[in-house]
């Protein structure tokens, strides 16, 4: 079964926007995964932690591999990347996560779908809103929430 999935890319560590062309690329080339759009690269400030700014985006992706295995998959190219967990909301190199598969509700101890707080991350909103603008999660609409959200700073960055 094909599945579109939308996964967030961020990074506040090292060359941050080539880093994440890297693990585009480097998700592009998995088994059974295609990255079929990419959106534009934003600037913003860390959320409840310190550091440098990160650059964020979100790609839609179609791929058959289920969710979890997913999941390690992207972890495993974070690793690759350097990407260390020494404390929670520490800065990082790479950091992947899997936003929206389908219209799936998933929980398990790994992994929740719909990501449990993208609807407040403006970070999350923005880029997803250029690649999927009539995307709609529980909590609303994706402009809705992109305006609930106007107190985070980010910037979109020039190509």
């Amino acid at each position: 079964m094909t599945h579109i999935a939308y996964i967030g890319l961020g990074a506040n560590l090292g060359d941050r926007q080539r880093t994440l062309r890297d693990a585009i690329d480097a998700i592009n080339a998995l088994d059974n995964t295609r990255v079929t759009r990419i959106s534009p690269f934003y600037r913003s400030a860390p959320i409840d932690a310190g550091g440098p700014d990160y650059i964020n985006a979100v790609i839609q992706v179609t791929t058959t591999t289920a969710p979890e295995p997913l999941l390690k998959q992207l972890q495993a190219i974070e690793h690759q990347h350097g990407r260390q967990r020494p404390y929670k909301n520490a800065p990082r190199t790479l950091d992947l996560d899997i936003l929206l598969v389908d219209d799936l509700r998933y929980d398990t101890p790994v992994l929740t779908l719909p990501h449990p707080r993208m609807h407040e991350r403006a970070f999350v909103l923005r880029p997803l809103a250029d690649i999927f603008p009539t995307c709609q999660l529980d909590q609303g609409s994706i402009q809705t929430l992109i305006r609930r959200c106007d107190d985070q700073a980010i910037e979109r960055l020039k190509p």
